[in-house]
């Protein structure tokens, strides 16, 4: 059973969740519309994994309220699971067990699977039906992952940061079957921290630091307010002071580093003018200019005041 478009599918207010000293979340609020791409954005520890386990009732939240496809996590866990479909950070089957042993081990669990087949099928996993899971290299146990959190045919997806220890090749995979799920209207919650990802797959973001939601909109909007501006890198024919730099027409920032002067400024046309202006002037050249827009991990950068260094 499918949610109309539009309406909430997971609602999330001021949930909070201590272990011992540890304050894991701090009142995050979120909702999550049916059949978009929703990403929680932020570094390991920040309380990502802490949310989806609460969503998931597998763990119990210390105080705030929750609603997932209409139903108390906590307390409905079994009719929950006939409709969301989750893959977690390390997912652990019998080194002896065939991959469509254990489709056919979990499809077991619920009323109305997937046909084994057409799981084998999508995920691509057709040729390695009767391999060990032991053999499985690390992106066909990840693809077997994302199958079995599919055997039940959910309305609601919920992926643990499924691209990490991936090569560039697998994790374009990976990308292409959560697109995918996008296409067939399927509400699918993605933790990560990697900002290209994000970026790329998520209709909206909600960066979580320290336990508390700090942002949240799409990526284009959230990048939009930013107040760092675009970004240049350039090299110049000989040093430039950078507190000359940061004088230059809507300049925010200037910094240098082994050679390259990183500037953040908008309007960017304003700036690129004004530095050609005094390269002129000063008898340098321009040996090498890229401008780049904002990034989510400028917005991280610009609330936190550091990287989103995972």
């Amino acid at each position: 059973m499918l949610i109309d478009p539009g309406s909430a599918i997971i609602r999330v207010e001021g949930l909070r969740k201590r272990y011992g000293t540890l304050e894991a979340l701090r009142g995050v609020t979120f909702e999550i519309k049916a059949g978009e791409v929703f990403g929680l954005l932020g570094p390991n520890g920040a309380g990502k994994t802490t949310t989806i386990e609460i969503l998931e009732g597998l763990r119990q939240a210390d105080s705030g309220t929750v609603q997932v496809c209409g139903m108390d996590p906590a307390r409905e866990q079994a009719a929950l699971k006939e409709r969301i479909g989750a893959q977690l950070q390390n997912t652990v089957l019998p080194d002896k067990i065939r991959v469509e042993e254990a489709l056919t081990l979990y499809a077991g669990f619920y009323r109305a699977p997937a046909p084994i087949e057409l799981l084998l099928e999508q995920f691509g996993l057709k040729e390695k039906r009767r391999a060990f899971y032991e053999k499985l290299s690390g992106g066909q146990k990840q693809r077997l992952a994302l199958a079995l959190a599919m055997v039940n045919n959910p309305e609601l997806v919920l992926l643990d940061e499924p691209t990490v220890g991936l090569d560039a090749q697998l994790r374009r995979d990976i990308y292409a079957l959560i697109e995918r799920f996008r296409d067939e209207r399927r509400t699918t919650l993605l933790t990560t921290h990697y900002i290209e990802e994000a970026e790329r797959l998520c209709d909206r973001v909600a960066i979580i630091d320290h336990g508390q939601v700090i942002a949240l909109g799409t990526p284009r909007d959230l990048v939009e307010e930013s107040k760092r501006g675009a970004r240049i890198e350039a090299s110049f024919g000989k040093p430039v002071a950078t507190d000359r730099l940061q004088k230059l027409d809507a300049v925010l920032d200037c910094r240098e580093a082994e050679g390259k002067y990183f500037i953040h400024a908008q309007p960017i046309a304003a700036t690129v003018s004004a530095l050609v202006r005094f390269l002129e002037a000063d008898g340098n050249s321009l040996l090498d200019l890229h401008i780049a827009q904002p990034t989510l991990e400028d917005v991280f950068v610009e609330m936190t005041g550091r990287k989103m260094d995972g």
